[in-house]
């Protein structure tokens, strides 16, 4: 399973193809899970109601990861390895908790991101 984090959505939703090409499948197949802080950013950056309703469709349609106490151990994380130093915010931890609790995969095209994914998973 895997976790998209906002800046793959935000790519599928604008149409990138090549991206979409490889989300697509996943996504049918219900192997793209999500959680409530990817999804508040999304709705955040929300431009008009076709925009709104199309997320709010994905919103209610994508398996949802376990989030339980998620922020919580998000702080916790982020200051272990003094990621908000990197320049990787308190959301980009709490996505990175939550694939870790679930033991998922994440799916980022953030490089900051990328880097402390790698880091703390080494």
């Amino acid at each position: 399973m895997i976790i998209a984090d906002t800046s793959v959505w935000i790519e599928f939703l604008r149409g990138n193809v090549e991206l979409s090409d490889m989300f697509i499948p996943y996504l049918r197949k219900g192997h793209i899970y999500t959680n409530s802080a990817i999804f508040g950013e999304l709705f955040q950056g929300v431009r008009n109601k076709r925009e709104q309703a199309l997320l709010e469709e994905f919103w209610i349609n994508t398996p949802k990861a376990d989030e339980e106490l998620c922020f919580i151990k998000a702080g916790q994380l982020s200051n272990k390895f003094k990621l908000y130093a990197k320049g990787v915010g308190l959301i980009d931890c709490y996505i990175l908790e939550s694939a870790r609790k679930n033991d998922f995969a994440i799916w980022t095209l953030d490089k900051k991101f990328r880097r402390a994914i790698d880091e703390i998973r080494a």
